[in-house]
């Protein structure tokens, strides 16, 4: 009940704000203009979204190959992408459902399923950490603060030591036999899931530079999108990748925010204000969040007809 109530107060807390953004700055907004050449850079940016999406998929095939669970690529690149689209249900939970129900289908054991959709968006997030600590100090006051570059620091090792096998592996068997007490009864099947051992056996620096690839690309996307609208000088790069980047991560990880709708726009929003006219950052931010679903919606689309073209054919 206490979480139902929560995700309602986020997002209303953060439409509310998103609406306010929008009636202060209205007449600017409308203003804005989007020439030929705009419209061109729009069309490039959704095409580096729908790339992002697509090689994310190949991500997840990546950390499936880490859990010892070699799948068919391209097959499970058309899986990605066809859930990808559920993540704005409510309860954002149903695209991870999906790939698992997928896995199970191709002989992947559950555990090692589950695990996989919970790793990708873990690497996500350590990648975006690595983006902000690194450049994060581009829309902070304490850039000089000795202090808080020795925490960006800590944080990034943090951040980096918790995916080694030494400190992941512990908790993977804690949380299996947690599972295996807490289950009483079960069928043939998930006694031998059951006995799958759940581990890392390297650290996965492939998947993680996935990841961190992925998260430069749905960056590049979201400042081609200011791109269309103003110019942008280079030295204004480091701080929309950093903004993007904490934007997206306080996004994925808010509850009651599918998709990071409402959470992704305001973070924008307060963080460029400071550097860019307000108009142009509520402007992009809604722009980018119309080409990433129609990327999406384009990801799902195309791989349901080439599933239906191999299928034919």
């Amino acid at each position: 009940m206490f979480k139902r109530i929560l995700r309602w107060l986020i997002l209303g807390g953060t439409l509310f704000f998103l609406a306010k953004a929008l009636k202060d700055n209205w007449y600017s907004v409308v203003a804005i203009q989007i020439d030929e050449a705009g419209w061109a850079i729009l069309s490039i940016a959704t095409g580096v979204t729908l790339l992002a999406h697509t090689w994310a998929g190949l991500v997840w095939t990546w950390v499936l190959r880490e859990l010892k669970a070699p799948v068919p690529t391209f097959d499970f690149i058309q899986v990605y992408l066809k859930t990808n689209i559920a993540k704005y249900l409510p309860g954002n939970v149903w695209h991870h459902w999906g790939r698992i129900v997928a896995a199970k289908k191709a002989q992947v054991p559950t555990g090692v399923a589950t695990l996989s959709v919970l790793l990708e968006p873990l690497l996500m997030a350590a990648a975006a950490t690595v983006v902000i600590v690194l450049f994060g100090n581009q829309f902070t006051a304490l850039t000089d603060n000795t202090i808080v570059q020795i925490m960006q620091v800590l944080l990034l090792i943090v951040v980096l030591c918790i995916f080694h096998p030494r400190f992941l592996n512990p908790i993977l068997s804690f949380l299996q036999k947690l599972k295996l007490k807490n289950k009483k009864t079960g069928s043939t099947e998930e006694s031998s899931e059951s006995t799958t051992s759940l581990r890392l056996e390297r650290y996965p620096l492939k998947p993680l530079l996935g990841e961190l690839t992925f998260l430069v690309l749905r960056a590049s996307g979201f400042i081609l999108t200011v791109f269309a609208l103003a110019p942008v000088q280079l030295h204004q790069l480091p701080i929309l990748l950093s903004a993007f980047s904490l934007a997206w991560l306080l996004g994925l990880i808010t509850p009651g925010a599918p998709g990071g709708l409402g959470v992704f726009e305001a973070t924008a929003i307060v963080i460029l204000q400071y550097h860019f006219p307000s108009a142009l950052v509520i402007s992009a931010a809604a722009l980018y969040r119309l080409i990433s679903i129609f990327a999406e919606s384009a990801g799902a689309a195309l791989a349901f007809a080439d599933e239906r073209l191999t299928i034919n054919f």
